[in-house]
């Protein structure tokens, strides 16, 4: 006889470890679904950072069963008129703020279903106006997944209702690529919006051109010891997109890069 294996929830937040909110988050959950398994995704999103928030979990998402319930709370709206929204689809359900932290689902997913959370009755008896991660998100959930179905915590809406981030892209030319820095990781790595087939379609990695602003980078590497301890180096790592990065340093620090940045990769030929 096979046995349903417990639910699980992820968390995501800005909130940090030093003051309880991501244990009290877990307090209400196991409080209402005791057996459900919880995992910690990252509550080092920086401070309000929405679309970093975002890029994190589209990147981490799809490595989890699709029936995990994905809680996201980055949230600066709090209190306002901002919707609590649920989004589901065939790769997981997605809980947070509408303020688009689920920008990359919404990209990338087809046939998602959303819902605004509009049912006190699953949330926590008194509701605060700075923590909705406590009272709306983790409470609705727990029910979720102790078998509430999503149509009792809210009402359909349709998606061209929900807010969504500037998903800028790449452009491709006759020799080169275009792209932009989207997001610098906790090493200070900066991670470009240019996917690594657009990089190999321009020929032998070892030949291409990488141009940060001033700085240009000979080659495309496989990994961060291909260069000197200090030296910075253009390469595709775990997210399948074109980076730079020092080895053993911090890009964004040593070389002042920025979300938004410019970033280009040439042909050999170009």
């Amino acid at each position: 006889m096979s046995v349903d294996p417990p639910p699980l929830i992820s968390l995501l937040t800005d909130f940090g470890l030093t003051d309880g909110y991501v244990g009290a988050m877990k307090g209400v959950i196991l409080g209402i679904t005791p057996h459900a398994r919880i995992v910690d995704l990252s509550h080092e999103v920086p401070p309000q950072d929405v679309a970093a928030g975002a890029f994190i979990l589209g990147r981490a998402y799809p490595y989890f069963s699709a029936a995990t319930i994905h809680v996201a709370v980055v949230d600066p709206g709090v209190g306002s008129n901002r919707r609590p929204i649920l989004l589901r689809c065939a790769r997981g359900t997605f809980i947070g703020p509408d303020n688009g932290i689920f920008e990359a689902v919404l990209a990338t997913e087809p046939d998602v279903e959303a819902y605004e959370l509009n049912a006190p009755a699953y949330w926590l008896p008194q509701i605060s106006t700075t923590f909705h991660g406590r009272d709306v998100f983790a409470p609705s959930a727990a029910h979720l997944a102790g078998g509430v179905p999503p149509t009792r915590l809210g009402r359909r809406v349709p998606l061209d209702t929900l807010v969504r981030l500037p998903h800028p892209e790449p452009r491709r030319g006759a020799e080169a690529v275009y792209g932009q820095i989207i997001y610098v990781d906790h090493f200070g790595n900066a991670v470009s919006n240019i996917p690594a087939a657009w990089v190999d379609a321009l020929g032998p990695r070892a030949g291409l051109e990488v141009v940060l602003g001033p700085l240009r980078l000979r080659g495309v590497h496989a990994t961060y010891a291909d260069v000197l301890p200090g030296e910075p180096l253009a390469l595709v790592a775990s997210a399948g997109l074109l980076e730079v990065a020092i080895r053993d340093g911090n890009a964004a620090r040593g070389l002042g890069v920025r979300d938004g940045d410019r970033l280009e990769c040439h042909g050999e030929s170009a």
